[in-house]
């Protein structure tokens, strides 16, 4: 079985790379903001730190495939580096610390590596296939997490993200009844509704509007751990258009009642 603990290494000095310079203009009053055509935020921040980083990797990896979300892909071959330099952004503009840079590795389109760097939280999170996921500063600063061991939705702690694609969705009332039935719900949003499953601290994580760029990094973290990670079909991976963890006991369940009540 190939290990990646050479490309997992390279994934947390990408991360240091970018580091100070995501921090100095976290919230900062020059940085420069623009509206896309559907409403998204972008700033020079994103652009800078996607280019850093694929300044590494170009010397480090100049054979792989590098994708990110601000500039054209590039390279060729079997081995993608998937990059969101800054996910959060309208957290990072308005000063909110949860924010992260998010690292992915696919390989024949299978998520093998993922971390997520979020430095305002002075936490990571990474995994890699056969390694185990863990969390702390730095590799040598690390604790192995798992997912928890709810068996019940009842007994469950739920995170979301925005609430307004799940209002708006034809899945609403099967989001409602997830929800309602569960113990706990918060909606911390963003990466850290996932990594907090991965490390046991939530049940289930539900993402409306996450892509391949946050959920290649997402999937390995939340899988090591002995989750579950799929789109909203049930379908394991990165590359739906929605992210669903939970701490695998759950999943089931939880893609049953979002379908809504006629679901199989």
């Amino acid at each position: 079985m190939a290990t990646f603990e050479d490309d997992l290494r390279l994934a947390h000095v990408l991360a240091d790379a970018v580091e100070r310079s995501t921090l100095d203009t976290f919230a900062s009053p020059e940085l420069r903001v623009e509206v896309t055509e559907d409403g998204t935020l972008v700033t020079d921040a994103d652009r800078h730190t996607e280019e850093l980083l694929r300044h590494q990797l170009q010397r480090t990896r100049p054979r792989d495939v590098v994708q990110g979300e601000q500039l054209p892909t590039t390279g060729h071959g079997n081995r993608r580096w998937v990059l969101d330099p800054i996910h959060g952004t309208v957290n990072y503009v308005r000063g909110v610390p949860v924010w992260a840079t998010l690292i992915g590795l696919l390989v024949d389109d299978a998520p093998v590596l993922g971390l997520v760097a979020a430095p305002s939280l002075a936490r990571r999170w990474w995994a890699a296939i056969g390694s185990g996921a863990w969390t702390g500063r730095a590799l040598t600063r690390a604790r192995r997490i798992h997912v928890a061991d709810t068996s019940r939705l009842e007994h469950a702690s739920v995170s979301y993200g925005d609430l307004s694609p799940w209002l708006d969705s034809p899945r609403r009332d099967g989001f409602l009844q997830v929800v309602d039935r569960a113990w706990r719900s918060r909606a911390y949003g963003e990466f850290w509704s996932h990594v907090l499953v991965a490390e046991g601290a939530a049940d289930v994580a539900l993402g409306p509007d996450l892509d391949v760029h946050q959920m290649t990094a997402l999937a390995p973290i939340v899988t090591e751990a002995g989750g579950r990670f799929t789109d909203l079909e049930g379908t394991d991976g990165p590359f739906g258009d929605a992210g669903v963890s939970t701490n695998g006991l759950l999943h089931d369940e939880v893609l049953r009642a979002l379908g809504g009540p006629d679901a199989p």
